[in-house]
């Protein structure tokens, strides 16, 4: 994971702490067992956190992590899941019909860091990883 820490390393925080979000999901996605992680990095577009769990076969990941870039200054955060995999009692996720590699899913966009919205969001990082175990 040299390229998504030295991401991290170069990323200058800003005011809306999207930076602090990003590392405390990542940190969250660390501790869940069996998952391996994906980084993708297009600049300028996005830089993409893909959590799989090692026994799941209907999908290639449970969740994206996206940074998007498309204002390096002002980068904020979408985390998507698979619309089977997850529940959003809060409804605060819009929904994406075929929105996350072709399926139905579910986006939380976040613009600045929030405790309560981290706290919700890494609830459905442990909903979507339990869910994916085949």
């Amino acid at each position: 994971m040299k390229k998504l820490e030295n991401f991290i390393d170069s990323w200058n925080e800003t005011d809306s702490k999207t930076k602090k979000a990003f590392i405390q999901i990542y940190e969250h996605l660390k501790t869940l067992e069996d998952t391996t992680l994906e980084f993708h990095a297009r600049p300028k577009v996005s830089y993409s956190l893909r959590p799989r769990h090692n026994s799941q076969k209907k999908y290639s990941l449970f969740a994206m992590v996206d940074v998007i870039d498309d204002d390096p200054e002002e980068r904020w955060l979408s985390v998507c899941f698979y619309g089977d995999m997850i529940t959003d009692p809060e409804e605060v996720g819009d929904l994406i019909p075929e929105g996350l590699l072709g399926e139905d899913g579910y986006c939380f966009d976040l613009y600045e860091y929030n405790k309560d919205e981290i706290k919700y969001l890494k609830q459905r990082l442990s909903q979507a990883h339990e869910n994916a175990k085949e």
